[in-house]
């Protein structure tokens, strides 16, 4: 098994969770999350008053499937998420050891 975590731009989200949806993925955690990349933040201007933000809105996207479909969980990911534009986001995959669902007690590929 692996665990899919994507970090995306927040509005790329629906994409994102749609696209999941039609390779059949059926579940996934969403959290809110800041940070940079090579954009290094960007400036705003608030009441006339211009100022540096530092960290970027983003949302992190974790998903745990088979080993078979990683990859196709990652091609969809990016495919949906990308706008073309510096602050996409990043996807990579690690090996998860086991799964156990807390509802049944099941292990593995049944816990998915």
């Amino acid at each position: 098994m692996k665990l899919i975590t994507a970090i995306v731009k927040p509005y790329r989200l629906d994409e994102v969770k749609t696209a999941l949806q039609e390779i059949g993925v059926h579940g996934l955690t969403v959290t809110e999350a800041s940070g940079y990349g090579r954009q290094r933040g960007h400036t705003e201007v608030y009441r006339g008053a211009e100022y540096q933000v530092d960290l970027v809105p983003k949302v992190r996207i974790e998903v745990v499937v088979e080993d078979e479909a990683a990859d196709d969980v990652m091609d969809a990911v990016v495919k949906a998420a990308r706008t073309g534009k510096i602050g996409d986001g990043k996807v990579w995959a690690l090996p998860v050891e086991t799964v156990v669902r807390v509802r049944t007690g099941e292990r593995g590929p049944d816990a998915l």
